[in-house]
């Protein structure tokens, strides 16, 4: 049995290899199923005591497909490639986040 290789794993999802966007899609349409409020964050350096990421623009509040949100995803690539980004689920009722994962890792294995 092989081991993955060696390097620092991030948030939910981060073991898995590369998520494609028709899976990123699913996830994003589960969160907007459970009514939860999606943003997308990026950092360049992410470390384990760096709490708050860098919001790309506001939450996408009116949000009614998943393809608006991978739109944003994809326009964010673009613009910070050399920066991880994560997708974030704000629920309105309990006012927290509930949910986050990694949808780009700066030039790494295939990211």
């Amino acid at each position: 049995m092989k081991t993955l290789p060696k390097e620092r794993r991030y948030e939910t999802l981060s073991y898995l290899p590369p998520l494609t966007d028709q899976q990123i899609v699913k996830q994003i349409e589960y969160m907007l199923d459970q009514g939860f409020i999606p943003g997308v964050e990026f950092e360049e350096n992410p470390e384990p005591q760096t709490y708050f990421w860098t919001m790309w623009k506001l939450p996408l509040f009116g949000a009614s497909s998943s393809q608006q949100v991978l739109a944003e995803i994809r326009e964010c690539r673009s613009e910070y490639p050399n920066s991880y980004i994560r997708v974030i689920g704000f629920d309105n009722i309990k006012q927290c986040q509930t949910m986050s994962f990694i949808v780009h890792k700066p030039n790494t294995r295939g990211y």
